[in-house]
């Protein structure tokens, strides 16, 4: 008999397991939070010096240990204190693609209570101009092509810069630009620095939908707590349904396919990788053709990215030249995974079990996750909180709503970040007395399991009647033509907004509007259809954290360009 999701939790959490839970006031506010964690993020990674010579990370042909790893973030972090003069609190940026260096700085950052400021890579000059000034940023490491993109602001602003991988000419070197290997001296101690568990850790700014993005500040308690989440997660899927995890040999391996800048990236992925002392393969960028070729070559287990990578993998045209039995777990989270998605990641590997997470920058990535079985039978669901993420549904005023009622998604935990940097209304309107506003419409089901219908600001309200773009979208990728879409509202003079969809058929596929509209009315009612029907030969673009930028798409449309 399959043990229950809440005697599981019961059995994991009680008192003297490892999941044991207490209440901590942090702040003002009272939190249940696990016991037994590491106090800061520094004890964490004091506790993983112990993996010693076992492999920690793979770049293309580059293998390097923990022990390297650890002793290259000593000598980063003693020349942050006593070259730079980095003090308690002050700030250090990463601005690079997915490197070694970025983890090494990252590590170095936070074991002397400075706090990491995660660059999107993928910014232009002004934006990243933008993130040091926000920041106050005292120090940024960056690679060549961020270095070039920063050097204007950087030298207005004062920001010291380490550049990483920049050639080994020194006459190359930029102006005002130190070398990464000029500045690790190998074999240098870390400096002892105090830090206390609600000390700032970590600033990964959002990608607002307008106006310029917010720096979410995170503690190195939050980070902690999200982190014993996701296990704690883990442990009660393997507790519920061990038949699932039967038959593997080895340790987990994970494949770093999204940007470390992200916090899907940068949570559970690497900082999970490190806590469990499991080897972590870093893609220099997406290729589907080549993360199949790392998945075989480094027997890979865990691929957590975005719906989108999934499909690429698996509509890539070398797929079942690889072998990708060594996967055990396929998903990841960043946007809903269409029903067809689920079940195509269910049948067509050895042994690897689809997988979602709902989670966000402001939550450190973690909350409810759905996997396995569940996820199979609940596919249009994100799945169960733990004990720690208290989660409510309400309506526009605040009020909580009854079971199985839509409205507004509120989480509260010791996980969610403590608000935005130097921006006290926004964290006023984000987090009220401790609880979470996500801006996600949504609704719990009499199990628990929890449902994402739609952003709140993204839905469309056509002629009075709400149109959730999830579940458009939802019945759009039914249609066996179509690959990628999303659905968005643009302005109409009678109806307010009308229901519109930009699509990317199948290759060597095409999809008819009027076809797809009755095959539509069949699933959906006759307002929920879209009247605007957009085909496109390249994929949607797309921001870092995956999502797919309606709002470009939706100019696109009002401008007539699509």
């Amino acid at each position: 008999m399959t043990l229950s999701y809440d005697d599981a939790l019961a059995q994991i959490t009680a008192p003297g397991e490892r999941f044991e839970t207490t209440e901590i006031d942090v702040r003002g506010v009272t939190y249940t939070a696990f016991k037994t964690v590491p106090p800061t993020m520094r004890d964490l990674f004091d506790l993983t010096r112990g993996y010693g010579d076992a492999t920690f990370l793979v770049y293309e042909d580059e293998t390097y240990t923990y022990a390297e790893v650890y002793a290259a973030a000593d000598a980063l972090a003693a020349a942050l204190v006593e070259r730079y003069g980095v003090q308690h609190g002050d700030r250090v940026a990463i601005a690079m693609r997915n490197y070694p260096e970025w983890i090494i700085t990252y590590l170095a950052t936070l074991s002397i209570g400075a706090v990491v400021v995660s660059m999107n890579a993928w910014w232009t000059a002004d934006e990243l101009a933008y993130g040091l000034e926000d920041s106050g940023t005292k120090v940024l490491v960056a690679d060549p092509e961020r270095v070039e993109r920063t050097r204007a602001s950087a030298a207005r602003l004062g920001v010291a810069t380490i550049g990483v991988r920049i050639g080994d000419e020194p006459d190359g070197t930029p102006a005002g630009v130190d070398r990464w290997e000029d500045v690790i001296v190998p074999g240098t101690p870390r400096p002892d620095v105090a830090i206390e568990p609600d000390d700032d850790a970590t600033i990964l700014y959002t990608s607002g939908t307008t106006g310029r993005p917010k720096g979410a500040v995170s503690t190195h308690r939050a980070i902690v707590q999200a982190l014993m989440g996701f296990s704690c997660k883990a442990t009660v899927d393997s507790l519920r349904r061990p038949e699932e995890s039967a038959g593997r040999t080895g340790a987990p391996v994970f494949i770093l396919i999204v940007p470390l800048f992200h916090v899907t990236g940068n949570v559970p992925v690497f900082i999970g990788s490190l806590a469990s002392g499991l080897k972590l393969v870093i893609m220099h960028k997406w290729d589907a053709g080549r993360a199949l070729q790392l998945i075989e070559r480094e027997k890979v287990t865990n691929f957590v990215g975005v719906p989108t990578q999934s499909w690429d993998l698996l509509e890539h045209p070398d797929f079942a030249k690889y072998d990708t039995s060594t996967l055990t777990s396929v998903g990841g989270g960043g946007a809903p995974a269409p029903p067809q998605l689920v079940g195509r990641v269910a049948t067509s590997f050895k042994s690897a079990k689809p997988n979602i997470g709902y989670g966000m920058t402001e939550t450190n990535a973690y909350g409810p996750g759905n996997s396995g079985a569940d996820y199979v039978s609940h596919p249009t669901s994100t799945g169960r909180s733990t004990p720690i993420l208290k989660l409510e549904i309400r309506d526009p005023d605040g009020n909580p709503v009854p079971t199985n009622e839509r409205g507004e998604i509120w989480m509260k935990g010791p996980n969610i970040i403590r608000g935005y940097w130097n921006k006290p209304e926004a964290t006023a309107e984000a987090i009220v007395d401790g609880r979470l506003r996500t801006g996600d419409l949504g609704r719990i089901d009499e199990d628990g399991f929890v449902y994402i219908e739609d952003r709140a600001k993204d839905m469309i309200l056509r002629a009075g009647e709400n149109v959730y773009c999830a579940e458009v979208e939802a019945a759009i990728y039914e249609h066996p033509d179509v690959y990628e879409a999303a659905v968005f509202g643009v302005p109409h003079e009678r109806l307010g907004e009308e229901v519109a969809v930009a699509l990317v058929p199948r290759a060597g596929k095409t999809v008819d509007p009027d076809e797809l509209r009755a095959f539509l009315a069949e699933r959906i009612a006759p307002f929920k259809i879209p009247t605007k029907v957009i085909s496109f030969s390249e994929p949607l673009p797309r921001n870092p954290a995956g999502k797919i930028m309606k709002r470009d798409l939706r100019e696109q449309v009002e401008a007539g360009q699509a």
